[in-house]
């Protein structure tokens, strides 16, 4: 999988957000936990903004080693990743500050294998 990641940078900034209620529906992704709710949206927010970076190769959900290799790789770089995984992709946040350096990490895994 490694070979086809085609990282591809969303331009927006994206930030992840407590929400109070329904979250709005343009939530990218919404995550219910047991202290709040947290949505990732898009825009211009408060708090700390970060790039969503999405592998667009068809990842599987019971495939191993992906996200491995590609938040390693990362934090080689001293590069912060979250990663939300959704059924055809996976789709990194990284600090805004250090998309385009993430992006070459990212790029760089392609063109070792």
């Amino acid at each position: 999988m490694l070979a086809g990641l085609a990282p591809a940078l969303d331009g927006r900034a994206w930030f992840f957000l407590v929400v109070e209620g329904e979250p709005p529906a343009d939530a990218f992704a919404v995550i219910r936990e047991e202290e709040g709710t947290t949505a990732i949206l898009a825009g211009e927010r408060a708090g700390m903004p970060f790039a969503r970076i999405t592998l667009t190769v068809h990842s599987a959900l019971d495939g191993v080693g992906l996200t491995a290799a590609v938040s390693g790789a990362l934090a080689e770089a001293g590069i912060a990743c979250n990663v939300v995984a959704g059924y055809h992709h996976d789709h990194l946040f990284v600090p805004w500050d250090r998309r385009e350096e993430a992006l070459v990490v990212l790029q760089g895994l392609v063109a070792h294998q």
